[in-house]
This record gives C-alpha cells, sequence and structure tokens, in this order.
C-alpha cells in the first residue's frame, strides 16, 4: 500500500507542495476565504502573516506583547489577529489566532532568489494542529481532517 493511499484511509487530506528557487516548499492556504501563499516552516513555532496581509485577508488586529524571533532577527514587533478561519485543502481550523510580524526581509530574500513573495509562513502550530506528514519525495503535506 502507498503512503498516500495509507493515510487518506486514516482520513488525512494530501496537499501539494512547491518547491520554490529557495528550496522552501510554497503552499496556497485560505484565511478568511481569501487565497494567499505561504511558505511551510517546520522550525516555525507558529504560523504568521506579514503586516501588508492585513488588508488582503480583511484581519481584524491588537497590538501584542509577544515579541518574535527568527533567523537574523530579535524582538520584532508583532500584532495579533483573533479568530481566523485557515483552509488548506480539506484541512480547516475556526477562530484560529494568528502573529502579524514584518515579512518585508524575508520577501526581499525570496525576490533576490527569483521565488515569489509570500503572505505569511505555517508553522508548528499549526503542522501540530493538522497531525501533518510530509513526503518530501512526491511533495506533498498530509493533514488529518477534524
Amino acid at each position: 500500500m502507498k503512503l498516500k493511499e495509507f493515510l487518506l484511509n486514516l482520513g488525512y487530506t494530501p496537499i501539494k507542495l512547491n518547491k520554490t528557487n529557495t528550496n522552501h516548499f510554497e503552499i496556497k492556504v485560505k484565511i478568511n476565504k481569501i487565497k494567499g501563499k505561504f511558505i511551510l516552516d517546520t522550525g516555525a513555532s507558529n504560523s504568521c502573516l506579514g503586516f501588508e496581509a492585513i488588508e488582503k485577508f480583511i484581519l481584524e488586529t491588537q497590538d501584542s506583547d509577544h515579541k518574535a524571533s527568527g533567523a537574523g532577527s530579535n524582538d520584532l514587533k508583532t500584532l495579533i489577529s483573533e479568530k481566523n478561519t485557515i483552509k488548506i485543502g480539506k484541512f480547516k481550523l475556526k477562530k484560529y489566532p494568528l502573529i502579524l510580524i514584518d515579512l518585508k526581509h524575508v520577501n526581499q530574500a525570496l525576490e533576490s532568489q527569483n521565488a515569489n513573495r509570500v503572505d505569511g509562513i505555517i508553522g508548528a502550530d499549526i503542522l501540530e494542529k493538522g497531525k501533518a506528514i510530509i513526503d518530501y519525495k512526491k511533495k506533498n503535506l498530509f493533514l488529518k481532517i477534524n
């Protein structure tokens, strides 16, 4: 039995991953019913959106005391947006909080490598909720449907 067939029988849904010029996996995600492009980052503890995404995804935000850090950056200012609907393939989360940070440096790095800009990052928080399994060879992310 193949992995995909096995996981489908367990209630998982497959999501196609697109490998970028920077060797990141890019996935399509709907936030509040609006499509966006995201990087899949298993090393990011929290999924996040860029400040530029506030209008695109119709986000209600508020100041956050949370300070984000990432590769090359510490103490990044953040906003939080509560109660968002996130849909990745058939996998769905409702009333989910998202952190917003400045992703300009990420998008500049992507563009310098001739890769597409992204709206955000899907991190370990969502991957854990979806009991994620990644098939690197076939470029598929599997998330368990609730």
